[in-house]
């Protein structure tokens, strides 16, 4: 255990980090989860709803510095591409 009084307040302190990095990246996951358990669904719709926020909590977790811009860019890009290739089907 650290002894110094700013150690002491440093680690405090990076528990806490901790414990919100650790809830906005869960939030972020389930919400990515929920996108994509829908693309395959086919339904147009739906996907275009649950993108523009899944978008946003991952920019508002870069911004949080909960996860890395670059791995922020490559998730918004990937649910991008595939909900682009949604194709809505036929109601016959």
């Amino acid at each position: 255990m650290a002894k110094h009084l700013s150690a002491i307040r440093q680690h405090r302190r990076s528990i806490r980090r901790t414990a919100i990095n650790r809830k906005n990246k869960s939030v972020l996951r389930t919400q990515v989860k929920k996108l994509r358990e829908v693309i395959p669904q086919g339904d147009k719709k739906t996907v275009q709803e649950q993108l523009p926020p899944t978008i946003s909590l991952i920019d508002k977790s870069v911004k949080k510095g909960a996860i890395h811009r670059n791995k922020g860019a490559r998730l918004k890009s990937r649910l991008t591409r595939k909900a682009g290739r949604v194709n809505p089907t036929p109601s016959s």
